[in-house]
């Protein structure tokens, strides 16, 4: 954790945000917070503090899947690169979540706790999955980019670079905050095991993070209507930071806005993963 005197914030509204009890069993903490204005906010970007807002409309000309996977992914690989500096940028899928979806699946709604996606070691895993050849996106995504899944498995390093976008009104239900990485530790997360994940049968463990204290005053940050031409790129994953035993992660959550009835209007969004590689 830094221990630079961060710059003061607008408060885009209090919230309640779910943690995971530091003691006892392994059950929610809810803890009523400040969620700050990221677009009011000095804050140095993803490298730093995990994530940041970046202004970027897409071609595609409707969020259906097949656009997405022919427009969408493509372009998110190009941000991926010039965000990050790296190689080459593999986008596979994609998640859609909002009311039509989460009916299909609970794991596609909002989820209201507070977690990062991928514990240490999940790096193995997700070279692992280039290698399935009947997994069609990751396919579409090496054939895209010239490469192979020999390349994924040989990168020296791999940083996992996330996408995400509204694509419903800008003002809604459970929006989505993310904590400055900058504010948080490994030893302020916990390893949990998520099986199945919305019926795909994929087993993976991501981190579920702990309840803030004096010495853990985390910073917590959402950028107030989002816009379709706007993008929040955060950072899940990074070999670097996991060797040297440094935050890789950037914990985030959906909270529930004050100013908004549940469903008056509900989230809709979408996001994207993109596997960074360096040779």
């Amino acid at each position: 954790m830094t221990d630079q005197v961060l710059a003061p914030a607008d408060v885009f509204c209090r919230a309640t945000l779910n943690f995971a009890a530091r003691s006892g069993e392994f059950v929610a903490e809810p803890t009523e917070l400040d969620i700050l204005d990221g677009r009011a906010a000095d804050l140095p970007g993803w490298a730093e503090c995990g994530f940041e807002l970046r202004s970027h409309p897409t071609a595609a000309s409707s969020w259906d899947d097949d656009e997405l996977a022919a427009v969408h992914h493509q372009e998110m690989e190009q941000l991926a690169r010039e965000l990050t500096g790296c190689d080459v940028a593999l986008v596979s899928n994609h998640i859609k979540r909002g009311p039509e979806h989460a009916a299909q699946h609970q794991d596609l709604a909002p989820i209201a706790f507070v977690h990062s996606d991928f514990a240490a070691g999940y790096d193995d895993l997700a070279r692992r999955s280039y290698e399935q050849s009947d997994r069609e996106g990751s396919m579409r995504a090496l054939e895209r980019n010239g490469v192979t899944a020999a390349d994924v498995a040989a990168a020296e390093r791999l940083v996992i670079l996330q996408f995400w976008r509204n694509t419903g009104p800008a003002k809604m239900d459970f929006p989505l905050a993310f904590c400055d990485a900058r504010t948080v530790t490994p030893a302020d997360t916990r390893p949990i095991l998520v099986t199945d994940y919305a019926g795909s049968g994929f087993d993976f463990e991501a981190l579920a993070v702990l309840g803030p204290t004096d010495a853990s005053p985390y910073r917590w940050y959402a950028f107030p209507e989002l816009q379709p031409d706007e993008t929040v790129a955060f950072r899940t994953y990074d070999t670097d930071l996991v060797a040297r035993g440094e935050t890789w992660f950037t914990p985030h959550s959906a909270f529930r806005d004050p100013e908004v009835e549940i469903g008056q209007p509900a989230r809709s969004s979408i996001e994207l993963r993109a596997i960074c590689l360096y040779e």
